[in-house]
């Protein structure tokens, strides 16, 4: 994979006590592409996201995101360089309207501070004006616009997915980390997900890589795939290239291409 790489991850691993869920995995990253991290479930996809996003500290390893060191930073630092992500299980606001919920995420971009934010100054009305403005371009990108002021947990399933990766974008990400965005979806849902995904790419410029069961989006979108098994990358290449590996079926894809 010749090329700009702007994020590097090498001997990355982690271990709870005897087991070892993660094992010297190692990718690399160019920027504006969308990448797919398939495996068998216990696998270590998620634990590879949590790592990357700083939700996990890993055991070992270097994480090395244009040109930082980020392996073990705090969470929030992480989200400050540029990464977003999602989660498998919908983490909404659902209380909040679907304004308020991207608006949330958008504060981390805030130029003001609380002093100006409580006076109401006019730095503060204008950076406000500003992030809001911002989300309202994010919800026409998602066709969501209409539903600014409706509650989160209002939306169709389908709509709080979307709704949760513009929210990770909202924070200004470069690189956004979807862990099975297409979980509980059907099959429309999931063709207008494809949509969202390469929208995102194309429009935004935002790397994308994510966890999916569902290989008909894999294999739709993705332009490069890592497969892993036991905690360890057992696989990886261009879709054409891992369909056809021998391996990667008899671990995982069972037959895929039959």
């Amino acid at each position: 994979m010749a090329g700009i790489q702007f994020l590097n991850i090498s001997g990355l691993s982690k271990s709870y006590h005897a087991l070892k869920a993660v094992s010297s995995f190692c990718a690399e990253f160019e920027p504006g592409r969308i990448y797919g991290l398939i495996g068998t479930n216990g696998a270590g996809k998620t634990t590879v996201l949590n790592m990357m996003s700083g939700l996990e500290k890993p055991s070992s390893g270097s994480i090395v995101f244009q040109g930082k060191e980020i392996a073990g930073l705090p969470p929030e630092k992480i989200t400050r360089y540029g990464i977003g992500r999602t989660f498998q299980n919908l983490r909404l606001f659902p209380s909040m309207t679907v304004m308020d919920n991207v608006l949330a995420a958008s504060q981390i971009l805030r130029n003001y501070n609380l002093f100006q934010a409580i006076l109401l100054t006019p730095s503060f009305r204008k950076d406000d004006k500003a992030l809001r403005s911002r989300v309202m371009e994010f919800l026409d990108l998602f066709d969501l616009a209409d539903a600014a002021n409706s509650k989160a947990n209002s939306l169709p399933y389908g709509h709080q997915r979307k709704l949760e990766i513009a929210r990770a974008l909202a924070t200004g990400a470069k690189l956004v980390l979807l862990d099975e965005p297409a979980a509980g979806m059907n099959p429309q849902e999931s063709a207008e997900l494809m949509e969202i995904i390469v929208k995102i790419r194309d429009v935004l410029g935002v790397t994308v890589l994510l966890i999916e069961h569902d290989m008909k989006v894999v294999m739709g979108i993705c332009e490069y795939i890592y497969v892993m098994a036991f905690g360890e990358i057992i696989e990886h290449g261009l879709p054409s290239e891992i369909v056809k590996s021998k391996r990667v079926i008899e671990v995982y894809l069972g037959g895929i291409n039959a």
